[in-house]
C-alpha cells in the first residue's frame, strides 16, 4: 500500500477530506503533531522568532564604543578581512571534500554496476543489475536520510530558503549550528552517490553560511569551546554581515562565480548593504573559488594549472563556432516562455507534493522511507530507459565516462547511459558538449519526460540535495532537442549548433523555476567562460521569470511560505495604503517601569501566554501631572541576564554586587540566553527593584499611531527592526509593530489578504 498511496492521492488531494484522515491518523499520532496535519498556505507561524538587526544604544554600549581609539577600530577592521579570509578558504576546503568523496563513491558505484551489467548481457538475468543498481542506490540514500530526518531536520533541501530567511531577520532554529554542516556535508554526498536527481551545488549555500556563522564568534556553542576571539562581532548584526559573506563563498565555490556569488548574496539574500561588505563579501568569494582550484588541481595531478574553478565546470565555448546572429534573438526569447512555462508547472506540482508531506508524511521513519522508494525509483527507471533505449554511438572520439554496451554492436554504447548513468554534474556537460548527431530526439524526449518528474519528485525530499544541477540538467535535455529540431527545419544550416540551445535551455529551465535574474545571468556567464552569451541568456532568464511569474512564485519564496515563515519582502504591499499603524499594532502592550519591582520582571518573562521579546520602558512614577511616556526598550534576553546577575537595587546599596556589568557578560550569553525557568529568584529577592536605565535603549524607534502601513514597513524593513513602539501625541506607549504584524499582509489574487497566526 506504501508505494501506491503517493501517486494515487496526489490528484485528489484538492478535495481530500481532511476530518476523515485527521480521525484515522489521531489514534496512532504521538500528541506533539495534533496540528500538523491540516496544513494552510494562509498561516503565519509564531514559532519563529525574528533576529535583532538593530543594535541596542545603551549607556554600556556607548561607553564602550567611546573608549574605542582609531587604533582599536582599525584592528577591528583588519579583523574582518582576516574572517572574510577564512570563511573563503574553508568553504573552498569543504567543496572540495564534497567533490572528492562524491568523485570517488560514485565511480565506485558506476564501475560496480557496469562490470554487473556487462556481465549479465552476455549470460542473461539483467534483473540482476536492475536489482544490485536499486538496493545500492536505495540503501546509500537511506544512510543520507537518517540522519537528515533523526539528527537534524533543518539540513533538509537546499537550505537555501532557510538562508533567505535568516538574512531577511527570521531566526530559523539550528540553522547555523555545527551540526547542520556536518550533516549537510554528509547528507549531500550521500544523496548524490545514491544517484537521486539532486546537485551538490544549492546545499553548499548553505554551507557557507554556517561556517561563516561559526568563524564570525570565535566560539563554538555546539563544542562548548570558547576561543576568546572576534568577540567585538558576537551580536547578530555583525553575524549578519559574515552569512552574507559565506553565502556568496558557497556560489562561488559551486560554479566558479566570484562576482555572481556576490550578485547571489545581493539578490536573493542581504537585507542591508553597503560598499565596503561589498569589496569584503568579493574578496571572500575569490578566496573561496581560488582555495577550490588549487586543490583540486594539486588532486588531480597538475598543481600549477588551476582549470576547475567551481564544483561544476561547463566548459568553454568557443566563440567561432558557437556564436549567434541576430536573427536567432525571438528564438532565444520563445525558450525563454517554454523555460518560464515548464518552470511554473515544476513549482506548482512541487508545491502540492509539499502540501501533501506536509500533511502526511511529517513523522521521520515515513520521510526515510519515501527517500528510499524515491532512490529505488529513480534507479528502476534509470534502467529501463537505458535497456528499452535503440540508440547507439560509435565510442571512438566520445568522452564517455562509463560507456554502457549493453545490446549494441561491439565499439559502440548506449547514448541513453550517458543522461543516466552518470552524475548529474557530468551529464549536463554532455549535453552541452558533445558533438551534434551524439544524441537521438526520442533519447532526448524521453530523458526529458522523466527527469522532470524525478526532479520535481525530488526536490523537498528528506535528504539535503539542491535543485540547480537538475533544473539545467531538465533545460539541456530540452533544449539540445529544440536545438536539433531547429536544424531538421533547416536542412541542417550552420548555426543550429545544439550545444548553444542547450545552454540556453538550461538557463530558462533555471530560470523558470527559481525566478533568479542579475546573478544568475552572471553566474552562467562566469561557468561557460563566455562573456557573448550575456545577452541572450539575460533575455532568457527574464523572460522566463516574467512568464513564470505570471503563473505562480518561485520555488525558494513558495517553500518559504509553505513554512508560514513571516518574510518581509522589499516593498509592502501596493495597495495597503489605507492601513494606518493603529490597525496593524500588536495590543494591548507589556510595559515596564523604569524602576521595577523584581518579582514583576520574573512573572512578566515567566507568563507564557505573552512569549514577547521586547519590552517599552516607562517613567517610573507618573504623579497627576505627569504621563508615564516612552523612556526606552529593553529586550527579554537583557533582563535574563540582569536577573542572573542579580542587578538590584538594594544589592548594589549594600555593595554586594561584585561590579558593574559589562558589555562582555550579555555577549558572552549570546546567542543562547538562559530560559527564565532556569534562574533561581528567591522570595526575598522578589521583593527588590532592579533599575533599567543603564541597560535599556534610551533611543527606541517610534512612530505616530497615524502613520500609514508602507511607512512603518519601510523603517522596519530598511533598519532591520525587532520592535517599533507606537506613540501617541503625549508620548504615551499604545502599541508595538513587530514583523508578525507587517508580515500579515500579504497581496493575493483578490487584493490584500490578511493571514491568521497560528502557534505551529
Amino acid at each position: 500500500q506504501l508505494t501506491s498511496s503517493p501517486f494515487l492521492r496526489i490528484g485528489q488531494l484538492s478535495n481530500v477530506d481532511l476530518n476523515e484522515d485527521i480521525r484515522e491518523l489521531e489514534t496512532d499520532l504521538p500528541r506533539q503533531h495534533p496540528n500538523e496535519i491540516p496544513h494552510n498556505e494562509k498561516l503565519l507561524s509564531l514559532k519563529y522568532e525574528s533576529l535583532d538587526y538593530d543594535n541596542s544604544e545603551n549607556q554600556l554600549f556607548l561607553e564602550e564604543e567611546r573608549r574605542i581609539n582609531h587604533t582599536a577600530f582599525r584592528t577591528v577592521e583588519i579583523k574582518r578581512w582576516v574572517i572574510c579570509a577564512m570563511i573563503g578558504i574553508l568553504t573552498g576546503l569543504v567543496a572540495c571534500f564534497i567533490d572528492i568523496v562524491v568523485e570517488n563513491l560514485a565511480g565506485l558505484k558506476y564501475r560496480v554496476v557496469k562490470g554487473n551489467i556487462d556481465k549479465f548481457t552476455e549470460k542473461g538475468g539483467l534483473s540482476f543489475s536492475l536489482l544490485l543498481w536499486a538496493t545500492l542506490n536505495a540503501s546509500v540514500v537511506m544512510v543520507g536520510s537518517v540522519i537528515v530526518a533523526f539528527i537534524e531536520p533543518v539540513a533538509a533541501g537546499s537550505g537555501i530558503p532557510q538562508i533567505k530567511c535568516y538574512l531577511n531577520g527570521v531566526k530559523i532554529p539550528h540553522v547555523v549550528r555545527l551540526k547542520t554542516l556536518v550533516i549537510k556535508v554528509c547528507g549531500v554526498i550521500l544523496s548524490v552517490v545514491g544517484g537521486l536527481a539532486v546537485g551538490k551545488e544549492g546545499p553548499m549555500i548553505h554551507s557557507g553560511a554556517v561556517i561563516a556563522a561559526g568563524i564570525s564568534q570565535g566560539r563554538s556553542t555546539s563544542l562548548k569551546r570558547d576561543f576568546k576571539i572576534f568577540e567585538y562581532f558576537r551580536r547578530d548584526t555583525e553575524k549578519r554581515d559574515f552569512v552574507s559573506a559565506g553565502a556568496a563563498a558557497g556560489v562561488s565555490a559551486a560554479f566558479g562565480a566570484p562576482v555572481g556569488g556576490v550578485l547571489f548574496s545581493l539578490e536573493e539574500g542581504a537585507s542591508f548593504w553597503n560598499q565596503f561588505l561589498t569589496w569584503r563579501i568579493f574578496f571572500a568569494s575569490m578566496i573561496s573559488t581560488f582555495t577550490l582550484n588549487s586543490v583540486l588541481s594539486v588532486y588531480h595531478g597538475n598543481a600549477w594549472d588551476l582549470s576547475s574553478p567551481g564544483l561544476i565546470n561547463f566548459g568553454r565555448f568557443d566563440n567561432e563556432k558557437m556564436g549567434y546572429t541576430i536573427q536567432e534573438i525571438p528564438i532565444f526569447i520563445f525558450m525563454g516562455v517554454v523555460g518560464g512555462i515548464l518552470g511554473a508547472l515544476f513549482n506548482a506540482l512541487n508545491y502540492w507534493l509539499t502540501m501533501f508531506r506536509i500533511r502526511y508524511i511529517h513523522r521521520p521513519c515515513l520521510q526515510v522511507v519515501e527517500a528510499m522508494l524515491v532512490a529505488a525509483v529513480t534507479a528502476t527507471v534509470g534502467f529501463v530507459m537505458i535497456y528499452c533505449s535503440r540508440d547507439c554511438q560509435p565510442i571512438q572520439g566520445s568522452t564517455v565516462a562509463y560507456p554502457l554496451q549493453l545490446f549494441c554492436a561491439d565499439g559502440e554504447y548506449n547514448s541513453m547511459a550517458t543522461a543516466f548513468f552518470n552524475t548529474p554534474e557530468k551529464s549536463v556537460v554532455n549535453l552541452f558538449h558533445d558533438p551534434p548527431g551524439s544524441y537521438n530526439p526520442m533519447t532526448l524526449g524521453m530523458f526529458t519526460l522523466m527527469y522532470f518528474f524525478l526532479a520535481c519528485w525530488t526536490y523537498g525530499l528528506t535528504v539535503s540535495a539542491g535543485v540547480f544541477i537538475p533544473s539545467l540538467l531538465i533545460g539541456a535535455a530540452w533544449g539540445r532537442l529544440f536545438g536539433i529540431s531547429l536544424s531538421y527545419l533547416t536542412k541542417g544550416s550552420i548555426w543550429a549548433d545544439p550545444g548553444k540551445y542547450a545552454l540556453m535551455g538550461a538557463a530558462a529551465q533555471l530560470g523558470g523555476i527559481v525566478r533568479m535574474t542579475l546573478s544568475l545571468t552572471v553566474i552562467m556567464m562566469e561557468a561557460t567562460g563566455n562573456v557573448t552569451y550575456g545577452f541572450p541568456i539575460m533575455l532568457v532568464l527574464m523572460t522566463a521569470k516574467i512568464v513564470g511569474d505570471y503563473f505562480v512564485e518561485g520555488l525558494y519564496d513558495m517553500h518559504i511560505q509553505l513554512q508560514s515563515v513571516p518574510f518581509l519582502h522589499w516593498e509592502a504591499p501596493v495597495t495597503s495604503h489605507s492601513l494606518t499603524a493603529r490597525e496593524v499594532m500588536s495590543t494591548p502592550v507589556t510595559c515596564l517601569r523604569r524602576i521595577e519591582r523584581v518579582g514583576t520582571v520574573v512573572d512578566i518573562l515567566s507568563d507564557t501566554s505573552s512569549n514577547h521579546n521586547g519590552f517599552p520602558v516607562v517613567e517610573s512614577n507618573p504623579d497627576a501631572t505627569q504621563v508615564a511616556g516612552l523612556r526606552g526598550l529593553i529586550l527579554r534576553s537583557q533582563l535574563i541576564v540582569l536577573l542572573k546577575h542579580k542587578v538590584f537595587v538594594e544589592r548594589a546599596n549594600l555593595s554586594l554586587v561584585q561590579r558593574r556589568l559589562k558589555l562582555k557578560d550579555f555577549r558572552d550569553a549570546y546567542p543562547r540566553f538562559p530560559p527564565i525557568q532556569s534562574i533561581h529568584v528567591s522570595q526575598d529577592e522578589r521583593e527588590c527593584m532592579i533599575d533599567l536605565s543603564e541597560f535599556m535603549n534610551p533611543s527606541p524607534y517610534t512612530v505616530p499611531q497615524e502613520a500609514s502601513l508602507p511607512r512603518v514597513f519601510k523603517l522596519f524593513r530598511a533598519l532591520g527592526l525587532r520592535h517599533l513602539v507606537v506613540v501617541d501625541n503625549r508620548n504615551e506607549v499604545v502599541g508595538m509593530v513587530t514583523r508578525k504584524d507587517l508580515a500579515r499582509y500579504r497581496l493575493g489574487k483578490e487584493g490584500l489578504e490578511e493571514l491568521s497566526l497560528a502557534q505551529t
